[in-house]
């Protein structure tokens, strides 16, 4: 399948109400493992790929290993593949274009761009993220490949829980620019209060992109809210990761059974 027909049809798989479930991964093995499990399509999530390069979240794997486990994830699966790419790598509207042009080249048909100031926990103002969201669609538009930029935003993540309904309006307001700015969808991770999961999805002109946590409603209950897109960020790869701790420890008490 071409990169424009998978760009298409990860944008099709964005349905109110029947929500696309990303199961994140963060290397080609991985990646192959989910789609033969029936993924739709594969996301990378960035703590993940940070965590299983012995690196710490937010920017700390470099730009050209990133571009590189994206280019083998993409050739690793016949599905479509969209790239947690944090802050985009840069901070000026010319930066990130030009990173997002790079992206784009590894057959990726998607981004996560959040407004987070790396290495901050400022956000971007409206203004300034919908400079950098524009950047990426102009450049985009260039490849003429249709890519879906996920804008998220990390206003529920800072947020006391408690305070998340006072966020809302503030969520709100960024959806609406950043959908004039050209993104394709609106990630609020964090999120978790059914009514305004409810309300963000009824009001938001962009499909809503909710991540999976211990207390999050159900798959059931968030396409009852209006979601098109549940993901599950870091959750995986902690679940590999005890996984594979536990049966290394197991291996290892039966060893230290037999010598004695």
């Amino acid at each position: 399948m071409a990169q424009i027909e998978r760009a298409q049809l990860f944008a099709s798989l964005h349905a109110k109400g029947a929500p696309l479930i990303l199961f994140n991964i963060w290397d080609p093995g991985s990646a192959r493992t989910v789609a033969e499990a029936g993924a739709k399509a594969i996301a990378t999530g960035s703590w993940s790929v940070a965590a299983a390069l012995a690196c710490n979240d937010g920017e700390d794997v470099p730009l050209d290993s990133v571009l590189a486990n994206a280019r083998r994830i993409v050739g690793a699966v016949d599905l479509p593949v969209t790239i947690d790419f944090e802050g985009g790598y840069g901070q000026t509207p010319a930066d990130v274009a030009a990173n997002a042009r790079q992206l784009i080249e590894t057959g990726a048909v998607g981004c996560n761009f959040e407004d987070q100031i790396v290495g901050d926990d400022a956000l971007y103002s409206i203004e300034e993220q919908c400079a950098r969201i524009e950047a990426i669609r102009r450049a985009a538009d260039d490849t003429r490949i249709p890519f879906f930029i996920n804008a998220r935003t990390d206003l529920f993540l800072q947020a006391e829980r408690a305070k998340h309904a006072d966020y809302l309006e503030e969520a709100l307001r960024r959806a609406d620019a950043y959908a004039t700015a050209g993104a394709s969808g609106f990630f609020a991770p964090g999120l978790k209060q059914p009514e305004q999961i409810e309300k963000l999805c009824a009001r938001s002109p962009l499909p809503v992109n909710i991540m999976i946590t211990a207390d999050t409603p159900s798959h059931h209950d968030l396409a009852g809210f209006g979601v098109a897109r549940i993901s599950y960020g870091p959750g995986p790869y902690r679940q590999a990761a005890a996984s594979l701790k536990l049966a290394a420890q197991q291996a290892f008490a039966a060893g230290s059974a037999r010598a004695m």
